[in-house]
């Protein structure tokens, strides 16, 4: 990414705060789709959560303290694979979530499982999805499905759908096929929903139109991704131009327009959606 615009100590500081609060938030929301959406009608969130709700729904098991352990291998996996500050901010999720199992009953907010599947899925999203945005996630599955995505070029909603699915066949041999269908709607719900939210996969191609070429290019080489210059003509404005183009994810991209309006206030910024990169490309976690 960019290199970031010198910090205060109270920036630093209030900033760090700001992501606490977040991911205290999310751990919360979490819990809270779990037990008054989910449980209720014997659904699952899928990922640990799900395990450790079968187990609870075929053994009676205490749901927070099997969700707590089974997340404690993938954190130490995270630790390696993703650096301290991530999991740090995963591994506060995962302690808040525990505390909201343990803590808040299961209650039946609604009768119709179709709707707490609905409901419950984007709530679950939304603390998923803000959580991974400030640098962290709910642990479990979602660091998994980084350290995938941080390999392979996919969309982080689709590779927990795909990591949940398996979960969802064993809770229809468990309880029954309408209550592990239900559990798909959530599922897939919540994969669009964080894929709505957490945007860093999504790529996007910015074609930039000024007449500051070396300035522009010096800006935006502070980036981590390549940058094309031409030569262009203005047919209308009848004036040599020179046009920059690079690819950059979509969470990069207010960065990126603010630094180029920075250098030229009259650049011309075309920026379109990628649907595919084939080659080298710098993934930024």
């Amino acid at each position: 990414m960019a290199q970031p615009e010198e910090q205060s100590p109270r920036e630093r500081w209030m900033k760090l705060v700001q992501d606490l609060c977040v991911t205290i938030i999310c751990g919360i929301l979490v819990g809270l789709g779990i037990q008054l959406f989910l449980t209720p009608h014997q659904l699952l969130s899928g990922g640990i959560p799900g395990i450790a709700m079968i187990m609870q729904y075929a053994a009676n098991w205490n749901v927070s303290l099997v969700y707590f352990v089974l997340n404690v291998p993938v954190i130490v996996w995270g630790w390696i694979s993703l650096g301290r500050r991530f999991i740090l901010l995963s591994l506060l999720s995962v302690v808040v979530t525990t505390i909201t199992l343990q803590y808040i009953p299961a209650y039946q907010v609604t009768s119709d499982p179709i709707m707490g599947a609905i409901v419950g899925g984007i709530v679950i999203a939304i603390g998923v999805g803000y959580s991974l945005r400030v640098g962290g996630s709910t642990g479990g599955f979602d660091i998994i499905g980084f350290i995938v995505t941080q390999k392979r070029d996919f969309p982080l909603g689709t590779v927990l759908s795909v990591l949940n699915s398996v979960i969802i066949l064993f809770l229809g041999f468990l309880v029954s096929w309408d209550v592990a269908f239900y559990s798909l709607l959530s599922l897939f719900i919540k994969g669009r929903c964080i894929d709505m939210i957490h945007v860093r996969h999504m790529k996007v191609t910015a074609f930039i139109i000024t007449q500051k070429s070396d300035l522009m290019a010096e800006e935006l080489i502070k980036f981590p991704h390549g940058i094309t210059m031409v030569k262009a003509y203005g047919c209308y404005s009848h004036t040599e131009n020179y046009m920059l183009m690079t690819v950059t994810t979509r969470s990069e991209l207010p960065v990126l327009r603010k630094r180029v309006l920075e250098v030229d206030p009259r650049a011309f910024i075309n920026i379109v959606q990628t649907a595919e990169v084939v080659g080298r490309f710098r993934r930024v976690i």
